[in-house]
C-alpha cells in the first residue's frame, strides 16, 4: 500500500493528484499524507482529500499535519508543490522590474521574477529534501514546483534522493499541436528534448509525412497565428516550436518585451504575453480556489460565473488529467513501464547543452525508478537559446548554495530579457532594490 507525501498540499493540484492516483487502475489502497504550514488551507484540502477518497470508494486514508517530520517516515512517494511567501512577494516581483523596463507576464521560472522565487524557495526546498533523506531515503521525489529548472539543478547538486521535475508543458503542446495540425493526437509522432518550458518538438510526422511544412503554413493563417503569437513567430525564424505558452515563453528570450511597442504587437491578453498577468491575478485566483475547495466540500453549486473567477474547470471525480505524477506512481508501484518527459540532470542525455545542468527529455518509469533517454544534439540554433537561460539558472542555484550574492546579481545580469533592457549598473540596482523588498524571504547574505 503506497504513501503518497504532498508538501505543500495547499496547491489547488492537490485535488487533481488525488483523483488522479484513485482512478489509476489497481492503486485501490494506501494513504495521502498532506503537509502545509498553513492550518487552515490545510485543513481544507484534508476534507476535500476525504470528500474525494469517499465519493470515489477507494480504500485510501487520509493524514494530515503542519510537521512534516510526522509524516514523510515511511513515503514512498513525495510530491513537493510548496509556494514560499505565498502571495506577499509576487507585486515585488513584477513592479520592481517594471521600474527597469523588464515587464513579465508570468515571471516565476526566469527573469528577474524566477531567479527571485528561487532565492526564496530554495532553501526551503533543500531542507525539505534534508529531511526526506533521512526519514525516508527511499522515497521518490516528484517536483512541481517552479522555478522548475532551479529547483531540480539544485536537488541534483545538493541531495541523493531520487528527484524528478514534472510539468504539464510537454503534453500540453503536444496536444495543442495535434489541433493545429489537424491531426488525431493519437496519431501524431513527435520527439521533444530541450530544458522546462523551452523544450523543443525536433519532429511532427504523421503516417512519416514531416508535418513542419503544414504547421509553417497554419502559421500564416491569422487566426491560428494569434492563437500563439510567440510560439509561432520563433517557429517561423528558429524551425521550431517550443513547448511553453507565447506569453511564458516570452520571458525566456530577449526579442519580445524589450519595448512597448514589440510587446503591443505580439503579445496578446493572458497567457499569451499579457503584461502583469501573474502579478494581477494570482492573488485572486489563489483565494478563488480556496472558495472553490469550501463549496465543494459543502456540496454548494458552483455556477460558471464563479468557475470564470480563475482559469480552471470543474472536478470531474470520472476523468483522469493528463498531468505525470498518477502515471509515476503507477508505474513504480506496479511494475507497470511509461514514458513521460520529466527533468533530470543532463547526464550525456543531450549533447550540446552542458553535461552539469538539468534537461527535459523521455523518462523511461518502471518499478526500479527513473531511467531518462539518450536525446542526442539540438539543432545548434535551439541548444544556444537554452544554454542562454542555463547559465542565468547555474549562477542563482550557485549562488544558494555558497553563499554568494555577487552570483545571484550576475544570474541577473545575463538573463535574456533583462539584459535587452537594461545596463549591468542598472541591473545591481534592481537586484538590490528586490532583495531589500522581499529580505523577510530571502537569505540574509542578499541583504547583508
Amino acid at each position: 500500500m503506497p504513501k503518497i507525501t504532498i508538501v505543500g498540499a495547499g496547491s489547488f493540484f492537490t485535488n487533481e493528484w488525488i483523483r488522479d492516483v484513485l482512478l489509476a487502475p489497481g492503486l485501490d489502497e494506501g494513504t495521502f499524507a498532506l503537509i502545509d504550514i498553513d492550518e487552515d488551507r490545510l485543513n481544507l484540502a484534508h476534507e476535500m482529500a476525504e470528500k474525494v477518497v469517499e465519493e470515489t470508494g477507494e480504500g485510501w486514508e487520509v493524514e494530515s499535519s503542519t510537521k512534516r517530520r510526522r509524516l514523510l517516515p515511511g513515503s514512498d512517494y513525495v510530491i513537493n508543490t510548496i509556494e514560499v511567501s505565498g502571495v506577499d512577494t509576487v507585486k515585488y516581483d513584477y513592479e520592481i522590474p517594471k521600474e527597469y523596463g523588464v515587464d513579465q507576464c508570468i515571471g516565476d521560472t526566469t527573469g528577474p521574477g524566477g531567479i527571485m522565487k528561487a532565492m526564496r524557495t530554495v532553501p526551503s526546498w533543500l531542507e525539505i529534501l534534508e529531511d526526506a533523506e533521512r526519514l525516508c531515503p527511499d522515497a521518490l521525489v516528484l517536483n512541481y514546483t517552479n522555478p522548475m529548472h532551479m529547483m531540480t539543478l539544485a536537488a541534483d547538486k545538493a541531495s541523493d534522493m531520487s528527484v524528478i521535475g514534472l510539468c504539464h508543458s510537454v503534453q500540453g503542446t503536444s496536444r495543442d499541436l495535434a489541433d493545429y495540425l489537424d491531426v488525431p493526437y493519437e496519431e501524431l509522432e513527435w520527439e521533444c528534448g530541450g530544458i522546462n518550458h523551452m523544450a523543443w518538438f525536433t519532429k511532427l510526422a504523421h503516417d512519416g509525412e514531416d508535418l513542419y511544412p503544414r504547421l509553417k503554413e497554419r502559421a500564416r493563417d491569422p487566426e491560428i497565428y494569434e492563437r500563439d503569437p510567440i510560439r509561432f513567430e520563433m517557429m517561423l525564424h528558429f524551425g521550431y516550436f517550443v513547448t511553453e505558452s507565447s506569453g511564458h515563453f516570452s520571458e525566456y528570450i530577449p526579442y519580445f518585451r524589450k519595448r512597448d511597442d514589440l510587446i503591443d504587437e505580439y503579445c496578446g491578453e493572458a497567457y499569451r504575453g499579457e503584461r502583469g498577468f501573474y502579478a494581477r491575478n494570482w492573488p485572486k485566483w489563489r483565494d478563488a480556489i480556496d472558495e472553490y475547495r469550501k463549496k465543494w466540500v459543502e456540496g454548494e453549486e458552483i455556477g460558471d460565473e464563479f468557475l470564470e473567477k480563475f482559469p480552471m474547470e470543474e472536478i470531474d471525480l470520472a476523468e483522469r488529467s493528463n498531468e505525470y505524477g498518477s502515471y509515476v506512481i503507477e508505474a513504480h508501484s506496479k511494475g507497470k513501464p511509461i514514458v513521460i518527459h520529466g527533468n533530470v540532470p543532463n547526464e550525456g542525455l543531450i549533447d550540446n547543452l552542458p553535461e552539469d545542468g538539468i534537461v527535459e527529455v523521455p523518462v523511461v518509469v518502471d518499478r526500479s525508478g527513473f531511467h531518462p533517454c539518450k536525446f542526442g544534439e539540438l539543432p545548434e540554433q535551439l541548444a544556444a537559446l537554452n544554454r542562454s537561460n542555463m547559465a542565468v539558472h547555474k549562477l542563482a542555484v550557485d549562488s544558494i548554495l555558497e553563499e554568494d550574492k555577487e552570483a545571484a546579481i550576475r544570474a541577473f545580469m545575463l538573463d535574456p530579457l533583462t539584459a535587452a533592457v537594461c545596463s549591468p549598473a542598472e541591473i545591481r540596482n534592481m537586484a538590490e532594490e528586490l532583495f531589500e523588498a522581499e529580505s523577510g524571504y530571502v537569505p540574509d547574505y542578499l541583504t547583508g
